[in-house]
């Protein structure tokens, strides 16, 4: 499947009704997950303040989880390696497991099991599958805004020129992707940074405000190269963010490439700008003449170990 394809899934992917059964018994929550697959918990993580989440994307599992542990375990696949182990101590510690995937292995550690209904895609392409049972779930999503979010995605589908003029920008000049957000958009930055890593096949870099004034402000302003970097930026509804991005640029000389969040509701901007990334590094990979769906020296890392 062509990977332009695979994007134009993503407004149907918003309209999943899977959800999470959390309950009210749980203390804290814990997500596993790598790659493509572990981006949800990060989202997740960002987006949801009632109960503390710990997120696991490695081989470690923290002391803390327990039976009052609402454990979930993501993997398009189902076959990830450290995601498995993970599930799997999680269940001899005793912890509610509930499992997302297309099948495989880890589906024999769900006490919930939640089946995504495709499995054709780039794991990084099914997102809408593995972040909606959060969404529903957790209540951090209603009707009205699944309605927004799947518009605002099909705007994108339909017109994403602005996306390609970013990527030509980026491609013309050889530039280093640098990608800043803010919260409640912070992972959707990170993201970003990962969709230039596997679609484009460059390397990139990304931060948030506030955090970044108190780590890069000394580094934008002196650092060498840094005509060589393309900074973009997620425009903010919070006045105290839009008023420190103005005041980074300019104390530090910098230009930034502002990107205008769409909609309303979270699951709107969410989504739409998950989606305009998306778009953005395709575009970048196709004129730099790299296959976006190319993982397999991912493939043949795994393979060695």
């Amino acid at each position: 499947m062509e990977f332009a394809e695979e994007l134009g899934f993503l407004k149907e992917q918003v309209l999943f009704g899977e959800k999470i059964y959390a309950g009210k018994r749980f203390r804290n929550v814990a997500v596993a997950g790598m790659g493509g697959s572990g981006i949800v918990g990060k989202i997740f993580s960002e987006i949801y303040t009632e109960k503390p989440v710990t997120l696991i994307d490695g081989y470690n599992m923290p002391a803390h989880l327990s039976n009052d542990t609402l454990f979930i375990a993501v993997s398009y696949s189902g076959n990830t390696e450290e995601t498995i182990k993970a599930a799997k101590r999680a269940v001899q510690k005793g912890c509610r497991v509930v499992t997302i995937s297309s099948g495989g292995a880890l589906e024999e550690y769900g006490d919930q099991k939640i089946r995504i209904p495709r499995s054709d895609l780039q794991p990084r392409s099914a997102i809408g599958y593995m972040l909606m049972p959060f969404m529903n779930g957790f209540g951090l999503v209603d009707s009205a805004g699944i309605r927004e979010a799947h518009r605002v995605i099909g705007s994108l589908d339909r017109n994403n020129q602005e996306c390609f003029t970013h990527a030509k920008r980026i491609s013309r000049n050889k530039k280093i992707p640098v990608v800043y957000g803010a919260y409640p958009l912070s992972s959707v930055a990170y993201r970003w940074k990962t969709q230039f890593n596997e679609n484009a096949k460059v390397l990139s870099y990304c931060s948030s405000f506030p955090e970044l004034n108190h780590n890069d402000t000394m580094a934008l302003a002196e650092t060498y190269r840094k005509d060589e970097f393309y900074i973009m930026v997620f425009d903010s509804d919070r006045k105290e963010i839009k008023e420190r991005i103005a005041i980074t640029s300019r104390l530090t000389q910098t230009k930034f490439n502002f990107i205008e969040v769409e909609g309303k509701s979270l699951a709107a901007r969410l989504f739409y700008m998950i989606h305009y990334g998306d778009y953005l590094s395709y575009h970048l990979g196709k004129m730099r003449g790299v296959n976006p769906t190319d993982v397999s020296l991912i493939e043949e890392l795994k393979k060695a170990l």
